[in-house]
């Protein structure tokens, strides 16, 4: 779907988390936004937002897609069977290429608590299987913008001249904004991007519609109508509760427009590659899963 080029990105739609509450892994947990119509939503598949103590999500498989992190509470104890291992504290982002295939977990540091809302991003047919990686955008790492009663962490993309510290494998921009009452940004989005901006806390105005924490509000992309070619369009959000402080997480993304085929922990683009993941994985072809200790990680 596209919408003609204004310059002003306004919403197209506006969706309410789920609260599930506790499960044999969580003590809680909300469903933002799931693949129901992944058209819908393309390049982003789901963002899920857990709180966990114990036993969290131990040793578990994925291939095709990426896992984007983000630690709101708590400190979040991860490692692979690439070698990695570490823990992450709040507004810290862990950026993992599944690829072609790895195991990992993730728990909460010495099982006290963690709260995180992890995002899975798409991975483009021609790089299902590119090789697994891991990136850890620590507070150090952490490229910020700080305008008038804003202050913008940049996971990827170019904002406001600053470049976010993730390695991408396709076009993506994303923040998170914490605003003070009464200020508001304007954030530049490349045109051919879809968009979502979920509200992590307070109420804002966003492309014209107010709000509250828990909703998401959707921007698909846009094309050029009548003497329009701007490349880049404009999302404006202000913060609108007098007493307190508002956070949004804003990603954006060029769609892919390709096949999406779903199977528990793997995104391909078809129901056989699907089953080959499934194989792959219990043939061993993802490698070994760890018997890594849990680490006493202090920084």
């Amino acid at each position: 779907m596209t919408t003609p080029l204004t310059g002003q990105r306004t919403l197209n739609r506006v969706t309410d988390k789920q609260q599930l509450g506790p499960d044999a892994q969580v003590d809680d947990k909300a469903l933002v936004f799931v693949p129901a119509d992944p058209a819908l939503t393309d390049p982003f598949l789901a963002l899920v937002e857990d709180w966990f103590s114990t036993p969290g999500f131990e040793w578990h498989p994925h291939r095709g897609l990426e896992t984007v992190t983000t630690v709101v509470d708590g400190v979040l104890e991860h490692g692979d069977n690439l070698g990695h291992a570490g823990a992450l504290q709040p507004g810290e982002v862990q950026w993992m290429t599944a690829g072609r295939g790895i195991v990992h977990r993730e728990l909460a540091y010495r099982n006290e608590h963690a709260h995180v809302l992890q995002m899975w991003l798409n991975l483009p047919a021609a790089k299902k299987m590119t090789p697994s990686r891991y990136q850890d955008i620590t507070h150090a790492a952490m490229s910020r913008v700080e305008a008038a009663g804003v202050s913008i962490d940049v996971h990827a993309g170019t904002v406001g001249g600053v470049t976010g510290a993730a390695r991408t494998h396709h076009p993506v921009q994303g923040v998170v904004a914490t605003l003070d009452p009464g200020s508001l940004y304007d954030l530049q989005v490349p045109a051919e991007h879809r968009l979502f901006a979920y509200v992590m806390d307070g109420r804002l105005l966003i492309g014209g519609r107010e709000l509250r924490a828990g909703q998401t509000g959707w921007s698909d992309p846009v094309t050029a109508g009548a003497g329009g070619d701007t490349a880049t369009t404009t999302l404006q959000f202000a913060a609108t509760d007098p007493e307190r402080r508002a956070r949004v997480m804003v990603y954006s993304g060029t769609p892919l427009r390709e096949p999406v085929a779903l199977g528990g922990p793997f995104v391909m683009n078809t129901k056989t590659e699907i089953t080959k993941a499934f194989t792959d994985f219990h043939a061993g072809a993802f490698g070994p899963v760890p018997r890594l200790a849990r680490i006493a990680y202090d920084r």
